[in-house]
């Protein structure tokens, strides 16, 4: 294939046959005829060597290829489009919705300074909150189901970063770290382990509650745990810190959630912490998005809004009460 003499516009009725699986809606879309977008097709076709599109059903389906090739093309006309065309974002008028997921541990901390500082600035802007039901949210934000997500990414950015070096390629994914913090063990007042230094034998001893966004009866503790040939015993699984601090107040299970959080539960009199008798990594936060916005003048205004509530939220807890 000659790059040079290829058709950048047969790109944009990939992209738009892609988004919708039918060549009628595509047309509509492109304001093109159907016979139009079918040549454009064809004509692709030809230059890269590959069916692309396959008739099945009322619509069709995409080739191996054309789902490989897809992300790249959707992003270079998406970046295109912001430099050559950017739509210019005025906080005090703008009329829009965001779409950000995170923990409910997360949401505690961050939503309130940012919702805050969203009614003073931008009056008829609002926010959609998903659970973060996944480590991994790359799928989410390749869909454009999220304009960001908020959480802990470990394995997604260390790929990234892999597959950058490896590939010499520009990572699909921007972020930004918003705070560090650790996990910790918390039990009622009251727990036969409260008045004493947790050892790693009453951990692995006692019962547990673990918080699983995926649901999965297995996390990072389980696999540090296994790591030096120990495990514990795991009574209930729930996808909420929330509920957990609820259940474990009210019970003799154990769980592991971030420090921070404590706090934020409204029961934090009610609860003990204890450090962990095993060696957790860091807890890095991140706010993560799709390269493709990262030009775009609201995608910036909302990660500068998030950034600055998480500086917030914890200016606001090292603060003093007022007397």
């Amino acid at each position: 294939m000659n790059f040079r003499t290829l058709d950048l516009n047969l790109l944009r009725v990939f992209d738009a046959v892609m988004v919708e699986r039918n060549l009628t809606r595509a047309a509509r879309n492109l304001a093109m005829t159907q016979s139009a977008v079918s040549n454009a097709l064809r004509r692709l076709r030809s230059t890269l060597n590959d069916e692309l599109l396959v008739r099945a059903g009322y619509g069709v389906e995409p080739t191996a290829h054309a789902l490989a090739i897809w992300p790249a093309v959707r992003q270079a006309l998406e970046s295109l489009q912001a430099v050559l065309a950017p739509t210019s974002f005025d906080p005090a008028s703008a009329d829009r919705s965001f779409v950000l997921a995170m923990a409910d541990a997360t949401a505690a901390l961050l939503i309130p300074p940012l919702i805050r500082t969203i009614e003073a600035q931008a009056p008829r802007v609002s926010l959609r909150i998903l659970p973060l039901t996944t480590r991994d949210p790359r799928a989410l934000l390749e869909s454009s189901e999220l304009d960001a997500a908020i959480g802990y990414f470990p394995v997604v950015l260390a790929e990234m970063a892999q597959r950058s070096m490896q590939d010499s390629l520009p990572p699909t994914l921007g972020y930004q770290r918003l705070y560090d913090g650790r996990y910790v063990c918390v039990m009622r007042r009251d727990h036969p382990l409260a008045d004493r230094p947790l050892t790693l034998d009453a951990f692995c001893e006692a019962h547990h509650l673990l918080v699983s966004f995926s649901g999965r009866p297995f996390g990072f503790v389980d696999q540090a745990l296994a790591a030096v040939n120990r495990q514990r015993r795991i009574v209930l699984t729930v996808n909420q810190y929330f509920t957990a601090g609820q259940v474990v107040a009210r019970s003799d299970l154990l769980t592991v959630m971030p420090e921070r959080f404590v706090g934020s539960t409204g029961i934090a009199a009610e609860l003990v912490i204890r450090p962990l008798p095993l060696t957790l990594p860091v807890l890095h936060v991140d706010l993560v998005w799709h390269r493709r916005q990262q030009l775009r003048e609201a995608h910036a205004w909302l990660r500068e809004q998030v950034a600055g509530a998480a500086v917030r939220a914890f200016r606001d807890a090292e603060s003093p009460e007022p007397r």
